[in-house]
């Protein structure tokens, strides 16, 4: 008897096919992460960056441990460095050392911290200067953008900072990619890429999106992070301010993201509502497993019983 011919697999429709093509490469964002949470990530590809907050008040050695159990599951853990915690340069120095041993971390996210005192490094260009990310192995770093601004830091401040740990990176031999803040405005984010790209700033961009949150808990987020205004934005166009406890979904700016089409773009998740849920919905994204709605957004579609 002749052997089944495999059933041909159907092309994705052009829409979807741009939307999964933008989400290939994701990355999403953890804060202390359990071991369920990390089991949860099994719907995740191998080798997915899975960013580590850096949680003030709390030791490094849980960064650590995270990055050590994250690569243990195959991931690429790419923890965030406040360099304020670091009471001295051999106290950072030890803490890459535990991230490049066990956990062969290769990437990280370098941040000030919102502490205000510090002690050798007040800026992240005062450690990346220093050059001990790369002499424990790091390669690249991640630096922070913000499509909406900084509710602390004017617009001429953030971009002298950019250019000048940019610029320090790379003098030190260290690849850069720049790593936004949130975000729930598709104009503001495109309006921010193009001007980085005019200022001749042409590193890989990964933005920062929600994931599946509920809507008062993004509203809270957004507050502390002063990106209140997109948020409210968000909700008064989705017609959903009477259904607080709805989940808020970023599909609008993906789609938005997605037509544009800018070149070395790609999605950054901060799971505010769990991370599971949004690992689940992220990659049900990525596999193209959505239905276009209308003229700005999509749905997940269940998933597909077998048999």
């Amino acid at each position: 008897m002749a052997a089944l011919a495999p059933a041909p697999v159907e092309p994705l429709p052009a829409a979807v096919a741009r939307i999964a093509s933008f989400m290939a490469g994701f990355s999403i964002e953890a804060t202390r992460p359990s071991a369920a949470d990390i089991a949860a990530l099994a719907v995740l590809a191998p080798g997915t960056r899975v960013y580590i907050s850096a949680v003030p008040g709390r030791p490094a050695e849980e960064a650590s441990a995270a990055a050590i159990r994250l690569r243990a599951a195959g991931f690429e853990p790419v923890p965030h460095v406040a360099v304020r915690n670091f009471a001295s340069a051999g106290a950072l120095d030890d803490f890459l050392a535990r991230l490049n041993g066990e956990a062969e971390v290769r990437r990280a996210l370098v941040v000030a911290g919102d502490r205000a005192e510090c002690g050798p490094f007040r800026r992240a260009r005062d450690a990346i200067d220093s050059g001990l990310f790369r002499r424990r192995g790091i390669r690249a770093i991640g630096i922070a953008g913000y499509p909406e601004g900084h509710p602390r830091i004017g617009a001429e401040e953030l971009d002298r900072a950019l250019t000048e740990k940019t610029a320090a990176a790379e003098a030190t031999g260290l690849a850069v990619e720049i790593v936004t803040q949130f975000c729930f405005d598709a104009r503001a984010i495109l309006d921010y890429v193009r001007r980085l790209r005019t200022f001749g700033f042409e590193q890989p961009i990964r933005i920062g999106l929600a994931g599946p949150t509920g809507l008062a808990s993004l509203l809270r987020y957004a507050a502390r992070c002063g990106v209140r205004a997109s948020a409210q934005a968000l909700i008064q166009r989705s017609g959903l301010i009477r259904q607080m406890f709805a989940l808020a979904v970023p599909d609008d700016l993906i789609r938005a993201l997605a037509d544009a089409a800018p070149v070395n773009l790609s999605a950054h998740f901060f799971s505010f509502g769990g991370l599971p849920a949004s690992a689940r919905w992220a990659r049900a994204v990525a596999d193209g497993r959505i239905a276009i709605e209308g003229e700005a957004g999509f749905k997940v579609a269940p998933p597909q019983r077998e048999g």
